[in-house]
């Protein structure tokens, strides 16, 4: 059997691979590294561990041919590849929605058409919320933003949280209408879709850039005594963090019992949510020194605060859990 892996040779890919291969699947990947045109960082340049296609998911065609080549053979379909960066998305709208939005829907009709009992896990973001997270009353702590409704948010954000009435991003619009029609495929279709909306995605493998890639991007400032740019919110503004890894179990847990159409928020939690401010104390703790630049406008669309209430998961698939908390995560990125 198959895992077919799209961006494979990314954060979330790698782990998936790893995660699928121990499982006992044969993983083939796509992957065309674009995120080095997104962010400049070093592309990585082989995939030993698993088949490797060097395709473009927007170049229907090639994709197709992969679909047609393996058919029956493929037994999952694990859609990591995406255009990730708000700031990429505000500048390129147009091939946003063409990476994030109509190659996922490709993917999904190559599935229908060529192996249509194969479970496909879309990964999707906590941004199809846009900003109407924003809209909670706020107490301002010392180091972080906490919701003033604490008994109703103490958990995080849950699946009920609304998708309208709000600013999202070209890059949350793009990632929300492949979520739609991934849920769709499922119900409409029945195909064995999930549809997974994490938080922060983190682990050691991250390469993180200004804007993208919060943790990653903190660590390597403080490596390389470079500021670090804080925009809005002094700092204070709060996410959960989910390493690679138990995502992609996660994702594995989806595959050997699948839900179809169903949709989880999935990340950190509470237990691996940090600040900015939070963040650097922790550096400060393992003796390194971060300097901030606080900028006060804030990213448009941005959260001010944003931790995940998984338990619809957890409820599902009693047996996942996170197992690398906060400092194992500081650990493993600092090396």
């Amino acid at each position: 059997m198959i895992a077919l892996i799209t961006g494979s040779l990314g954060l979330l890919g790698q782990s998936c691979v790893k995660v699928f291969r121990r499982a006992g699947l044969e993983v083939i990947g796509i992957d065309n590294n674009a995120r080095s045109k997104y962010f400049g960082t070093a592309p990585r340049e082989n995939g030993e561990d698993h088949q490797l296609y060097r395709a473009d998911i927007t170049r229907h065609g090639l994709v197709k041919e992969i679909f047609e080549r393996y058919g029956t053979e493929i037994a999952a379909v694990i859609h990591c590849a995406a255009q990730p960066s708000h700031d990429w998305s505000a500048r390129q709208p147009v091939d946003d929605f063409q990476i994030n939005a109509l190659a996922t829907v490709n993917l999904l009709e190559q599935t229908r058409q060529y192996c249509p009992e194969a479970v496909f896990v879309n990964t999707s973001t906590s941004k199809v919320y846009g900003d109407s997270v924003n809209m909670l009353r706020f107490w301002e702590l010392d180091s972080r933003y906490e919701p003033a409704s604490d008994n109703e948010y103490h958990r995080g954000i849950n699946e009920y949280e609304s998708i309208d009435q709000s600013t999202h991003s070209p890059f949350g619009a793009s990632k929300l209408a492949g979520d739609l029609m991934a849920q769709e495929y499922g119900r409409y279709y029945g195909l064995k879709t999930g549809i997974f909306r994490p938080g922060c995605i983190t682990g050691a493998a991250h390469q993180g850039a200004e804007l993208h890639g919060f943790l990653s991007y903190l660590v390597k400032c403080a490596k390389e005594q470079k500021t670090y740019n804080v925009y809005g919110y002094s700092g204070k503004q709060v996410r959960d963090n989910i390493h690679a890894d138990d995502l992609a179990e996660a994702y594995l847990e989806f595959y050997m019992n699948p839900k179809p159409g169903d949709v989880y928020n999935i990340g950190g939690g509470r237990e691996n949510s940090i600040s900015i401010l939070e963040a650097k104390k922790e550096l400060e703790v393992r003796g390194m020194n971060l300097d901030l630049e606080i900028i006060h406008a804030p990213r448009r669309a941005d959260h001010k605060w944003y931790i995940t209430d998984y338990s619809k998961f957890k409820n599902d698939y009693p047996k996942w859990k996170i197992t690398k908390g906060i400092a194992e995560i500081f650990k493993e990125m600092i090396g």
